[in-house]
């Protein structure tokens, strides 16, 4: 009986020393300038990348189809641009961010390419919600006024949380604008399962024999499947953020955390959507300039196959 008492005794300091070496190693890169520095600058390249990425298909589409202005597919790529190139020079320069003088600075920079990275995905719901009711037979003229206004409500609100800061920095208006982000974040996640949800079950109802089709029904799904689990992900982790400092992102000293949250809430998520949606357009492609991209081809490749 004492021997295995003793047993369970050494497996138990084993296991206890094995979790605060674990919590060691945390805390030496958490806590190392080295460490942060790496994992800022890593961080800023693979924003770079997916900046560069956004830029040559903006270009690309430009070429192909220069006739066409802004349509949904370049303003698209244009947002992604300016949000990963704005990450990547804050990251580039994480230090001297978080030395900044001004606390409020510091939240506008963290928070504006936030709200960007919220207004570049929300144009798919728009789309997608365009789709949609004109396949239906519906208006879709109170659409892009809505969808203006209501970017417009939200970087208002955003506005005033920062002035709110900015004259009386206290816990709860930092605590407000978290909430906010999250509350958002969460509208955007539930935008994505309405529309893109209904766009795939409508193309599902659809002949699927083309190739084409077939290619645009995985497009919405992984597309759907990929927005509304970043959402989902940046609404809880806001949460956390709001009422744990241990989540706090905003800090040096939490390198790996940022690095996981950026990783799958932006990076990974703008890698996936931007490889799914390359395709280019037609060349001599006659359909209206705002439906042009994304998922409008499939009709024009099953009259080439025919």
């Amino acid at each position: 009986m004492g021997r295995s008492l003793g047993v369970v005794q050494s497996a138990a300091a084993a296991i206890a020393y094995n979790l605060r070496d674990s919590s060691s190693w945390w805390h030496d890169i958490n806590d190392s300038p080295l460490w942060q520095d790496q994992i800022f600058r890593g961080l800023a390249m693979l924003y770079h990348l997916v900046a560069v990425v956004a830029l040559v298909q903006l270009l690309l589409i430009h070429l192909r189809v220069p006739y066409y202005g802004w349509t949904t597919q370049k303003v698209f790529q244009s947002l992604n641009f300016v949000v990963n190139t704005f990450r990547f020079v804050v990251f580039a320069y994480r230090r001297q961010v978080q030395n900044l003088h001004s606390e409020i600075l510091r939240h506008v920079l963290f928070d504006l390419p936030s709200l960007g990275f919220l207004t570049t995905y929300a144009i798919l719901v728009l789309f997608w919600a365009e789709i949609y009711y004109k396949a239906r037979n519906e208006s879709t003229q109170s659409m892009r006024p809505s969808f203006y206004a209501i970017n417009a409500a939200v970087y208002l609100v955003q506005i005033i949380i920062w002035l709110i800061m900015w004259r009386n920095p206290i816990p709860v208006v930092v605590l407000s604008s978290k909430l906010f982000f999250a509350g958002v974040s969460l509208i955007a996640a539930v935008g994505f399962v309405v529309y893109g949800g209904r766009l795939f079950l409508m193309l599902k109802r659809f002949p699927v024999e083309s190739r084409g089709r077939r290619k645009k029904l995985r497009e919405v799904g992984y597309v759907t499947a990929i927005c509304f689990t970043c959402f989902v992900v940046r609404c809880v982790m806001m949460g956390f953020c709001a009422f744990d400092k241990a989540a706090d992102l905003d800090v040096l000293n939490h390198p790996v955390l940022t690095l996981v949250y950026y990783l799958l809430v932006e990076i990974l998520p703008s890698s996936l959507v931007l490889f799914i949606l390359r395709k280019l357009p037609r060349r001599n492609s006659a359909m209206i300039p705002q439906f042009q991209p994304l998922l409008a081809s499939s009709g024009s490749e099953e009259s080439n196959q025919g």
